[in-house]
């Protein structure tokens, strides 16, 4: 019971995969629980209760919330298969640019809630943000920590698998292969890596889903 690891999470959320994803590339057991978000369970109550969503990560019966600090849990507490590299600098690097697009995500949820010139703004600010990541953080490497996969690429995995959904369903054309050739290398890259591959959402409930998502912020 000491090592049990539970992972309290919701399939539409990328922030829950970082951690999914995680825990299989370090290849640990784990029992996932799907929380409903519109009628959210005692346990997660219990568990988070002070910002009250998901993911959260329980592991000997401890919660951790808030995904990139359980990330930083699971590379502290199994050591194995390291998600961050072994120079300083390169970690404080990783941790950056993991941070960064963090911070930078709001810009990209504008896409998706907005119309007509906010829309067109925070599309245009969104392309911005993508050129620093192609060409400041990924730069010529295979993934965003070197020559294989780490945590910067596991925080920056919703731009592999959701992307190119929010695209869609808000009518906006960002991540053009042309603009950013390195940006989708680096998608197929990181989708062929085993523990992600089989990990991925469903791409046509990820698009009704939020198709229907926008739709309700648009009427509102």
């Amino acid at each position: 019971m000491e090592d049990q690891v539970k992972v309290l999470g919701a399939w539409p959320s990328p922030y829950c995969y970082r951690v999914l994803w995680a825990l299989n590339l370090k290849s640990l057991k784990y029992e996932y629980l799907e929380e409903d978000l519109a009628n959210k369970t005692d346990l997660l109550l219990q568990y988070n209760p002070v910002h009250k969503k998901v993911p959260v990560l329980v592991h000997g019966g401890k919660p951790i919330s808030e995904s990139l600090v359980i990330l930083e849990y699971i590379e502290e507490t199994w050591p194995q298969n390291p998600l961050l590299p072994q120079d300083p600098y390169d970690r404080a690097m990783a941790r950056f640019w993991a941070k960064f697009g963090e911070d930078k995500s709001p810009v990209f949820m504008a896409i998706f809630i907005t119309v007509g010139e906010e829309q067109e703004k925070a599309a245009k600010e969104a392309k911005e943000q993508l050129k620093i990541l192609e060409e400041q953080a990924l730069g010529e490497k295979k993934f965003f920590c070197g020559n294989r996969i780490g945590l910067t690429d596991i925080a920056l995995g919703w731009i592999a698998g959701w992307l190119d959904v929010i695209e869609e369903a808000a009518g906006r054309n960002l991540l053009e292969a042309e603009t950013f050739p390195r940006l989708h290398a680096w998608i197929q890259r990181f989708k062929e890596v085993p523990g992600i591959k089989e990990q991925l959402p469903d791409r046509h409930e990820m698009l009704t889903y939020y198709k229907q998502k926008r739709e309700m912020f648009i009427a509102s």
